[in-house]
């Protein structure tokens, strides 16, 4: 199983735009073949910090997912929402 961890840093005007794209394509995503979880999560000492943690069937699975259509979505609409790059961790579980 691969958990990866995202921490995404936005804009503080963009907070509540993230969350509203968040939410709007979270069942596509949990949808995904070989998705466990995927959930999101906010950094209480710094408002404009969050944290996407999902579980992954398997490397292939995540590599799959990255190269959709609905991340080619997801992706550009969030990623011109933050104040610095995001930090990415891939983590495999046994």
């Amino acid at each position: 199983m691969i958990t990866r961890l995202v921490k995404l840093t936005l804009l503080p005007e963009k907070t509540e735009l993230f969350k509203e794209i968040f939410y709007e394509h979270e069942v596509s995503i949990k949808k995904f073949h070989g998705c466990l979880t995927q959930e999101l999560q906010r950094d209480i000492n710094s408002p404009t910090v969050f944290f996407t943690i999902s579980k992954w069937s398997s490397v292939a699975d995540l590599e799959n997912y990255r190269n959709s259509e609905l991340f080619k979505i997801i992706w550009p609409k969030i990623k011109i929402l933050f104040a610095e790059k995001a930090m990415v961790w891939s983590l495999e579980v046994q």
